[in-house]
């Protein structure tokens, strides 16, 4: 008899639906998340770029948890492009709204320039290159897209600017 309760008591949880099992949101504010086809497309912008360059990278864009969302690694390129490409986005999405930039380009220039920010550079993860360029969204930085593999951190940040201008006109403004 017992049995027969407790089985009824799972069924009628069952039958009401997943709506009551869902846990409710927590409330906070809304942040916008690059769709997966947006950052898929600016990737291969940007290897496609680079290579009509004749340069072999790999793309990474970041999310603003630090998440890789799309690695694409380009025909030839080498191992070390990947590590390259995340950690220079990892820079932009990390440390580019604490400190104002949008480029990790602008962090490399910061560390030439001051005498603290070499420190930053010391973080995990953080490469102090360029080759990394933000997609911003409601004017916020919302992920960015790092390009490794090009003989300079100069010519990958075109290759990223490239692949962020593809689909720039398709993010909230």
């Amino acid at each position: 008899m017992k049995t027969l309760i407790a089985a009824s008591a799972v069924l009628a949880v069952a039958a009401s639906g997943p709506a009551s099992l869902a846990a409710p949101k927590p409330p906070g504010p809304y942040r916008y998340a690059l769709p997966l086809d947006l950052a898929l497309e600016a990737s291969t912008e940007a290897v496609r770029v680079c290579g009509l360059r004749g340069y072999r990278v790999t793309a990474t864009v970041v999310d603003m948890d630090g998440i890789p969302q799309v690695v694409l690694r380009g025909d030839g390129a080498t191992v070390h492009t990947g590590q390259s490409s995340f950690e220079k986005a990892f820079t932009v999405v990390t440390l580019g709204p604490e400190f104002g930039f949008d480029t990790s380009g602008a962090l490399f220039e910061l560390v030439k320039t001051n005498p603290y920010a070499p420190r930053l550079a010391q973080v995990d993860h953080v490469m102090a290159l360029p080759g990394a360029v933000a997609f911003y969204a409601d004017g916020a930085i919302v992920a960015a897209l790092g390009v490794g593999g090009a003989p300079g951190g100069d010519k990958d940040e075109v290759c990223a600017r490239a692949g962020i201008a593809k689909v720039a006109d398709r993010l909230p403004r």
